[in-house]
Parts: C-alpha cells; structure tokens; sequence
C-alpha cells in the first residue's frame, strides 16, 4: 500500500513537472481565491473602496484631495472596473482574485529563476493554499494589486540583471512606477532592489545571488545607473502622492499606534491570517535562507527589509499595520520553497497539504467575515433586510456613530437600492469629498415633521435611544419613543415613532 501511494505521489510529480511552472500555483490559486468569494459581506475597508469607485473621476480627485490621497490611484482603477462590471460583491473582489493569481504565477517564475524549477513551483503551491492569500485575495482592496506588482517587479529586475537592455529596465520602471501607485509603503521593497543591484555592480552577479550568462566585467558601470534612471519615474510620479498623503496621515491613520516590539511577533500570523501557518512559512523560511546562501540575498532582503524599515517608522509615526506588508509573503514562500526543493517531491508536497490543512479554520473564518477578530462581525447587511421588511414612505434614518470607521451609512446604503431619507445629512460624503457626509448642526429642527425613524447605532445597546450622545440624541429622546429593536452582530436597528404628545 506504502508503495501504491508513493508510486502514485512520483506520478502526480511526473505530471506537475510537465506542465509550465507558472500554472498550477496560479490554477490553484484562482481555485482557493473564487471559493466562496462573495460568502462575507463586504467589510468596512471594501465599503470605503465601493463609496470611492462609485463616484465620477472629478469626485475621487476632491476625495484625494481631503483624506485618502495614498488610496486614490486604486480608487481610479476600481472606478473603471466598477463601470464595466458593475458594484456586486463578487464583481468588487475579482480584481484582487486575478492579482494574487499572477502573483502565484510570477512567484513560480522568479523562483524558477533565483532556485531552481522545484523550488519556484513548491513557493508557487504554498503561496496559494495561506489563508493570507484568500483574505486579501477576496477583498476589493489594493493589497493584493501591490503583491503582484512587487513579485512583478523583482521578475523584472532579475531579468535586467541577467541580460541587461534598456527595455528590460523600462519594463521594471513602469512595474515600479505602478506598485508605488497602488500601494506607498510597498515601495520599501526598492530597499532590497537596491541592495542587490549595488552589489551586482560591484562584484558581478552572482556574489548577489543572480545566476547570469551576462559577463560581470562587460558594461558593469551601467547596472547601478540603469537602476537608478529606472526608479526617476517613480520619484516622479509618487513623490507629490507622498507629500499629500503624509499631509493626511492625521486623519487617515487616527487609529493606528506607535509599534511595539511584540509587533514584530503577531507579523507572520497577521500577513498570513493564521498564526500557526505563518510559524510554519517562518521555520521552513528560515531553513530555505541557510540552504541558498547568497542567492538567498535578493529574497531575504525583500522580506526583512521593508518589515524593518516600516517598523523603524512606526516607533516614531503611527504607521504599522500588519497588512501593510503583505506584499512580503511571497519572498518568504519563495525562501520555504528552496527548502523544499531539497527534499523528495512526495515530501514537500506533504508539507504544502500539511500548510492547507492547518490554515482550514482560518479559511472557513474568513468566508464568514472580513472583520477582525473574527468573533466580531458587523451585519450590515442584516440590518438593511430590517429596514426593507419594514420601510414605509416618509421614513427616515439616523445613524450613531456617523463619523466612524464602521461606516454605517454605507453600509446600509450598499444593501438597499431605496434607503430611508438620511435626515440629518445637510451635505453627504461625495459634495464633500470626504468619506462621511456632514450632519445638521440643530437636530431637532432637521427632525421636524418627522413621524417614523430608523436608528442604526453599533454595537448591542439594550437602549438605542440611550446610546445616542449629544444633541442629536436629545432630540430623538425628547421627540421619539422606541417602538422596536432588532439586534444583528455588530449592530442595533430600533424603529422610532413620534411621541403621541408632540
């Protein structure tokens, strides 16, 4: 039976190693990635990205302007996206499936290139199975349009590395120039490019990992200047991106911390999705740096080096957010995937399933919901079937808190194609140019006239009307009285009626 299963373990080998060694990560990938991609709603951060997409070019250019400068090039490319495709949930999220698709692919491409076509392969198929994959895979954000493009670019600078053209090196510009522009802090993979073009140019090649039929002497005062005319352009094109962006980092990133050195611990569960899958990448990781020795430099260097450098910047700037740096996976996999290429197939296969098997939870809780922790969903959509099943015309809406990062409105907005009135808006988010539209200055007289409202407030007050702060929830308290509550996870919808007295 052992010898059934292992002949059948070197078939399946026999069968991969037939195949382009971009394909299967990538058919697996797509595989993983499209399995129950509109299964959780859409979360906060998604709903600020359909807000975006959903408003004309002119809109998105005063909403760069307020707060989301860093984010607007996604926003522009999900605004035309949105046109052709429309604004579902599964129409959202395809654009991040198709990116982590080709990340697997060009993965197994850059592996084949820096190991060997086991290693590129086995990098691939990990890479594809992590539970990080999926989330940011299944999520209509720019994460996973920065993993491909820097998995995209270190292909690129590779082959201009092994055979030097100016058109190579504008490949790798325009790679470059774009991954700036979806995702800021993911240039800090340009710290590892760096690195290894320096040392190509002053020892050749190979002291910097990159196998080359390129003669090391011939034209060798030309690598670094080649590089750096190639990153021009991102200078160019980011550097005012940069500037706006720091301008609003006040407001964009209010609720992130100073790091901590514990940080640096939570990482690989928190770019993973799963803490007991990200040690497992770190310890075969760890064993695939020792076996390459220099060739491990270029991958190495593209995971510690962006993690140090945001690190470093987030003990003296709030900027340190797990996700930030899930463009890093990839190297890592790629550093698993040079271990594995050191043993037998069948073995490595079995470490591969073994990665699969350990991340199911984490995968079956993220088909749930897109919040974290897990435990703590936000049922937007729960609360707007409420709404629907009993809306009646002239009502209206009232949400608690309005300008907070739970972005009630929109979410109940998304899930109803005729929402009630929004009472209390005097100028909504688009006019604005912001993500939260302005609220009357004087309640009482905006709720005048007023017979029915709905009152969406987060979390599971026991009293609705109690938990609204400020004038506006004197107004409602002196006006209305509940006459139904409706508790869904994350959220309360109660139905206000006018007192009989007023």
């Amino acid at each position: 039976m052992g010898q059934l299963s292992e002949r059948s373990a070197g078939a399946a080998w026999e069968h991969l190693r037939r195949l382009p060694v971009w394909l299967p990560p990538a058919l697996l990938t797509v595989a993983v990635t499209v399995t129950g991609l509109g299964s959780a709603q859409l979360w906060r951060d998604e709903l600020a990205t359909w807000s975006a997409a959903t408003r004309s070019p002119g809109d998105l250019a005063r909403l760069a302007g307020t707060i989301d400068a860093a984010t607007g090039p996604y926003y522009l490319l999900m605004h035309l996206w949105a046109r052709v495709f429309g604004d579902s949930t599964i129409a959202l999220r395809v654009p991040a499936v198709l990116a982590m698709t080709v990340a697997a692919g060009l993965l197994a491409v850059l592996g084949a290139r820096l190991v060997d076509r086991r290693g590129g392969l086995f990098a691939g198929l990990l890479f594809a199975v992590l539970p990080g994959t999926s989330r940011y895979g299944q999520e209509a954000r720019p994460y996973a349009l920065a993993t491909m493009l820097a998995v995209l670019a270190t292909v690129l600078l590779v082959t201009a590395l092994r055979r030097p053209s100016w058109a190579r090196w504008a490949g790798y510009a325009a790679a470059v120039a774009a991954l700036g522009l979806i995702h800021l802090i993911a240039l800090t993979v340009l710290a590892a490019h760096a690195l290894v073009v320096l040392i190509a140019w002053w020892r050749g090649p190979a002291p910097a990992g990159i196998a080359t039929p390129y003669q090391p002497d011939a034209g060798r005062d030309r690598r670094v200047w080649r590089w750096l005319v190639a990153v021009v352009p991102v200078a160019l094109l980011t550097g005012p991106l940069l500037v706006k962006a720091r301008a609003q980092q006040s407001r964009q990133l209010n609720w992130v911390h100073l790091a901590r050195l514990d940080d640096l611990t939570a990482l690989p569960g928190g770019v993973t999705q799963s803490s007991v899958v990200g040690g497992l990448l770190v310890g075969v990781a760890a064993l695939g740096a020792a076996r390459l020795g220099r060739r491990a430099l270029l991958p190495v260097g593209a995971v510690l080096l962006p993690v140090l450098l945001l690190f470093a910047a987030g003990t003296v700037v709030p900027l340190w957010v797990p996700r930030y740096l899930v463009f890093v996976v990839p190297f890592a996999c790629l550093l698993a995937g040079a271990a594995l290429a050191a043993v037998a197939a069948p073995a490595a296969l079995v470490v591969v399933v073994l990665a699969g098997l350990l991340g199911l939870p984490d995968q079956a809780a993220l088909r749930r919901t897109h919040e974290w922790p897990r435990s703590a969903p936000v049922d937007y959509a729960g609360a707007a079937r409420v709404i629907a099943d009993g809306q009646r015309p002239g009502d209206a809406v009232v949400y608690s808190p309005r300008h907070s990062w739970l972005f009630l409105d929109l979410g109940i907005e998304y899930h109803l194609s005729d929402p009630p009135r929004d009472v209390l808006v005097t100028e909504d988010e688009v006019r604005r140019g912001d993500l939260w539209a302005a609220e009357c200055s004087q309640p009482a007289q905006c709720l005048a006239g007023t017979t029915r409202v709905w009152l969406v407030v987060s979390g599971r007050p026991t009293e609705p009307l109690a938990a609204v702060p400020g004038a506006k929830g004197d107004a409602l308290r002196r006006d209305f009285i509940v006459t139904q509550v409706w508790q869904r996870p994350g959220l309360t919808v109660a139905l206000l009626t006018s007192r009989p007295d007023r």
